[in-house]
């Protein structure tokens, strides 16, 4: 009876498994490629990748909606998908060349974890990859949450992607820079010396040194849930402002805002937004 018992556990517990990996398998699956005509006339048209990082846990669906607008309106086409193992191992399938305005989507293999730390090591082999195996060396970025953190600590702490790879527009939506702070927290340009962030800490310290590119600008852009004035539900805005004191001795542009009614998974759903991605990165205007 025992052995019975048993065997249905197990029988139970590898069919879960395998169900799970079904399931992570199609959550990492990449949105599909769809050619785009560079006829749109409010569009600018160019070879830059624009690469899309997702935050926690996040997958093919964070960025399917926005990638599908882009490719239905010939603003951009999905031409790479790059997966990344813990491991650093990276697949890409697609490519790049000889494509107009070019988006590059990011998945991580597994990002559930406690730390968004593996990520950022991850996101560094992805940037190498690109810059040496595809020759990437101009690039603007799309990235929701921990996806824009990750960018922040690869990027700053590494002199040789800062060489490889000169960053053109970057586009945070909810982007927790500092975590020190909540929601009762308002900013001030010397909260930076109350900081208990360990990573944010480092930071300070490496941005010093880092020879970011001439032109680059950032769009901080925060949700301000219905309700809720000071966050979007997940991420206090406060953490996000804190990238103004991250960058405030460097020759960054740096433009903010913050969407009303609009939670932390709304940043990368809403057509408005949608949008208003698509005329910073590649309007005419």
């Amino acid at each position: 009876m025992l052995k019975k018992v048993l065997r249905r556990v197990v029988i139970i517990c590898a069919v879960i498994i395998v169900a799970l990996v079904g399931i992570q398998l199609y959550l990492l699956r990449g949105t599909p490629s769809k050619a785009i005509t560079a006829t749109n006339p409010s569009i600018r048209y160019s070879n830059t990748p624009t690469l899309l990082i997702p935050g926690w846990g996040g997958n093919t669906w964070t960025y399917t909606k926005l990638i599908n607008y882009y490719q239905d309106h010939n603003v951009a086409t999905n031409a790479m998908v790059v997966r990344v193992a813990p491991t650093g191992n990276v697949q890409v399938s697609g490519n790049i060349k000889g494509k107009q305005n070019p988006l590059i989507q990011v998945l991580y293999d597994w990002n559930y974890s406690t730390t968004y730390q593996p990520q950022v090591r991850e996101l560094t082999q992805v940037l190498r990859v690109l810059a040496t195996k595809y020759h990437v060396d101009r690039l603007n970025v799309i990235a929701h949450s921990y996806g824009g953190t990750e960018l922040l600590h690869a990027y700053i702490g590494s002199k040789t992607l800062q060489k490889e790879i000169a960053l053109q527009k970057v586009v945070f939506l909810g982007v927790p820079v500092d975590e020190s702070f909540g929601t009762n927290t308002k900013y001030t340009a010397w909260l930076f010396k109350k900081s208990h962030d360990r990573m944010f800490k480092t930071m300070l310290k490496e941005v010093k040194e880092a020879s970011l590119p001439k032109g680059l600008v950032f769009y901080n852009w925060m949700g301000s849930d219905e309700g809720k004035s000071t966050t979007d539900g997940e991420v206090p805005q406060i953490q996000s402002l804190m990238l103004k004191t991250l960058i405030k001795h460097k020759h960054v542009k740096y433009h903010q805002h913050i969407f009303v009614n609009t939670s932390h998974t709304e940043l990368h759903q809403h057509v408005k937004i949608i949008r208003r991605i698509e005329h910073v990165i590649w309007g005419k205007d």
